[in-house]
């Protein structure tokens, strides 16, 4: 197929690799002229995606409705909080029909839609799909073995991103839990922020298993809120990507979390970095959509004092460990 991929930060650019690898035609959009320079002349990514050698095949361009034109299956891998404008602006040069795959992960402030919902409301007439999973970008450019979902109200769109991604080392599976697939992709980087700041402040193992296993309980009761099956959190866009993201040393929200319990503001834990850490940008409107929707997220709200409440970490995971005591189970 003739592909397009919006988006040519680290995530963004190994999907586009991955799919150039399995024979599509593939443009990718690319923000900074210079990285969509450096793609289509060196062959690799090296502002956000350093190391990696991209197939020859992969063409890069600045230009987005020229990325677009034509394209018969378009993946959006945008910021969250830009997805929006970003999605406005392609809307004239979709195709009808072309599947469009989301692959942003978060919920957008403000409207507290999640990624998905946006793409629907600015694209009425497109299908769209959302893909999530515990997959780092830089793995998955190394061919490492990777396994997603795929998520759709469409079967056959869900069936036609899993045919169009699927590789020897990268497996996709089919889900119609287009909420709980995508609100697994969005809470779990705010959950890594807190297993980072508990390993920060030199916590054991013992608390990052108490905080991904709480969390879990989190993300599964407002899943359950928003009309989720509570299934889809012990999958791999959820149990799946959450372990990976609040143990992985690739993680980037997780590797903010750790400057904040080493005693950085949050100024100084951004300072720097290319790559966006979207837990810092969820943990807001988690934290607004689990107060409209009446769920109680500790570890999320704990997250949200230490980010933008001035709380230090330290005494923040004390008030975490000395709540109300009580079951283990939601009654």
């Amino acid at each position: 197929m003739h592909c397009a991929v919006v988006g040519a930060g680290a995530w963004g650019t190994a999907l586009a690799d991955l799919l150039a690898r399995n024979g599509h035609d593939v443009r990718l959009w690319a923000y900074e002229a210079d990285v969509a320079e450096m793609i289509n002349s060196r062959h690799e990514n090296s502002r956000f995606l350093g190391g990696q050698k991209l197939a020859s095949s992969l063409v890069a361009d600045n230009d987005l409705l020229r990325a677009l034109a034509g394209a018969e299956f378009v993946a959006i891998a945008t910021p969250s909080q830009v997805t929006r404008a970003i999605v406005k602006q392609a809307r004239s040069a979709l195709i009808g029909d072309a599947p469009v795959v989301i692959a942003s992960k978060g919920i957008e402030r403000g409207s507290l839609s999640l990624m998905t919902d946006v793409a629907s409301e600015e694209l009425p007439d497109a299908t769209v799909v959302a893909l999530s999973g515990p997959s780092f970008a830089a793995e998955v450019a190394s061919c490492q073995p990777t396994a997603v979902v795929a998520a759709s109200a469409s079967p056959d769109a869900a069936e036609l991103a899993q045919r169009a991604l699927s590789s020897p080392y990268f497996r996709v599976y089919t889900h119609t839990d287009v909420i709980g697939v995508e609100l697994g992709g969005a809470l779990k980087n705010v959950m890594a922020v807190a297993t980072g700041i508990a390993e920060g402040l030199g916590l054991g193992f013992n608390a990052r298993a108490a905080l991904i296993t709480r969390g879990l309980a989190e993300m599964t009761r407002l899943g359950v809120a928003l009309g989720a099956e509570p299934g889809t959190f012990a999958g791999l866009a959820g149990l799946g990507d959450l372990v990976l993201t609040c143990t992985g040393s690739l993680s980037r929200n997780r590797a903010v979390g750790v400057e904040l319990g080493k005693g950085k503001s949050l100024e100084e834990a951004l300072a720097g970095r290319e790559t966006v850490a979207e837990g810092v940008v969820t943990a807001q409107s988690a934290r607004d959509l689990a107060a409209r929707e009446g769920v109680d997220m500790p570890i999320v709200d704990t997250v949200n004092r230490v980010l933008f409440e001035g709380q230090p970490a330290r005494s923040a995971i004390a008030a975490l460990m000395t709540r109300e005591l009580r079951a283990e189970v939601d009654a």
